[in-house]
């Protein structure tokens, strides 16, 4: 089913444009002079929505996903792949639609993605949803005018785990074998990491014990190995796309330490990367001059390695 209008929140987060982000609407993809209410109204006229896709039926489930796409377009676009958080055991892609508008305003095809939970199937499916995502987004790029060397991952918590591993884990690694299709997981070209878990076993039976965390795994009786397969400081690599991590330095659910030993060793790979980090921040819920710090810092990170920050 497809949906052109509704897209529910809009006027809401039309309000915190107006208060945080009055700079970033000068550059979105209509007039410099355009005013909140008005990018709300051709917003809504902009994007159409094909909701609830399925990309993947396993564990006698089926994944979803939705894509927002510009109305009109002809031509490959830029696309942010957005998870959401929960420590793989809780959250719904229909929670974080506040989480994508930053994108939309500037013009980008935005997908939000569901992926199998803990109570659904255990570790590594998420991960293996994140790439079954991207690959369906492959074979089905012309549908949507999707730029296939364009795709950008970000996520937060959880969602920021996978969207690293969805742009880390190298094919050799055989998590995508039950993906539909045979189309190759594209690569992506950036990924933007909110303070997302990078040592699995930290949270699931380390210091940073989590008790949602812990679900993912259950009693597995290889979850220790598991937890290296799928933690993203497995796949440290020369050659990775560029990485933007945020964390704040007081989270009390993924400690900040993560975020830390993510960008030193990302560095030492001669990965371009940047830590960016909120000071006293904690797990998420930024104040609103951060989160315009933050917007701000994505913008430019995407414009030092070429990708758009505005749609004509």
């Amino acid at each position: 089913m497809t949906v052109t209008h509704r897209v529910p929140g809009f006027l809401m987060f039309i309000a915190l444009l107006a208060i945080t982000s009055s700079a970033a609407v000068a550059q979105s993809a209509l007039p410099a002079d355009t005013s909140p209410a008005e990018w709300a109204v051709h917003a809504l006229n902009r994007y159409q929505v094909a909701a609830n896709l399925t990309y993947l039926t396993a564990s006698n489930s089926d994944s979803k996903l939705d894509i927002y796409s510009r109305r009109g377009a002809t031509t490959p676009q830029p696309t942010v792949v957005y998870f959401h958080g929960g420590f793989w055991a809780a959250g719904a892609k229909e929670n974080a639609l506040f989480s994508l508008f930053p994108w939309m305003e500037m013009g980008w095809n935005v997908v939000n993605v569901e992926y199998r939970l803990a109570k659904v199937a255990p570790a590594p499916a998420a991960v293996e949803d994140g790439l079954c995502a991207l690959r369906y987004l492959a074979a089905n790029a012309k549908t949507y005018n999707i730029d296939v060397d364009r795709i950008v991952t970000y996520g937060e918590s959880a969602g920021g785990h996978l969207a690293l591993t969805s742009a880390m884990i190298p094919e050799s690694a055989g998590l995508d074998r039950q993906c539909a299709g045979t189309s190759p997981v594209p690569k992506v070209a950036a990924v933007f990491n909110f303070y997302g878990i990078t040592d699995v076993a930290d949270v699931i039976d380390g210091p940073h014990k989590a008790n949602l965390a812990v679900t993912w795994l259950g009693s597995l009786p290889d979850r220790a190995e598991i937890a290296k397969r799928v933690s993203p400081l497995t796949y440290v690599r020369e050659g990775l796309p560029p990485i933007l991590t945020v964390h704040g330095d007081k989270d009390p659910l993924v400690p900040y330490e993560e975020a830390v030993r993510l960008h030193d060793a990302l560095t030492k790979a001669h990965v371009q990367n940047k830590l960016l980090t909120i000071p006293g921040g904690g797990h998420g819920q930024f104040k609103p001059d951060e989160r315009t710090k933050i917007f701000a810092t994505i913008r430019e990170f995407l414009t030092a390695h070429g990708l758009p920050v505005a749609n004509p």
